[in-house]
């Protein structure tokens, strides 16, 4: 796995861009470079070399499906439990992740496919569904982004 590449897969919940490589997703993105990506994760070992996660939230974290969550050092992270999307993950541990959509509008196959360098098909195809959820963790509260 090469960590500049841009993969096109199938996420838990759309269709994403996957890549170490923060750069090359935002020149895809048309993005300003300083803007943040969300990084996915293969394993809560892999989430502990990122961050440490506020003691009062990690049965949350461990529980969570579907879920992003925005921690105090400022990364926003999720933990893949999609079986298809943490196969994937296993190999290369985390990439930064974003939809594949073009800015402000909706999922657009071609468009996508000439953007990234590798596209991993799965049998299920590519779809969208509701987005995942955003929680941020404070040292006592969470609260939702989205």
């Amino acid at each position: 796995m090469n960590p500049d590449l841009v993969y096109l897969a199938q996420t838990e919940t759309t269709v994403g861009f996957l890549s170490q490589n923060a750069e090359a997703l935002a020149r895809i993105k048309n993005r300003p470079s300083g803007k943040s990506f969300l990084i996915s994760v293969d394993s809560l070992g892999t989430l502990r070399s990122f961050t440490r996660v506020p003691k009062r939230h990690k049965k949350s974290v461990r529980k969570s499906q579907k879920t992003t969550f925005a921690y105090p050092c400022g990364l926003a992270i999720r933990v893949v439990k999609d079986a298809e999307h943490s196969q994937f993950l296993k190999k290369i541990k985390w990439s930064y992740s974003t939809s594949s959509n073009p800015s402000g509008k909706g999922f657009d196959e071609v468009y996508a496919q000439e953007k990234a360098d590798v596209i991993l098909f799965t049998c299920k195809g590519f779809f969208e569904s509701k987005p995942s959820s955003i929680l941020r963790l404070g040292k006592r509260k969470m609260r939702k982004l989205r």
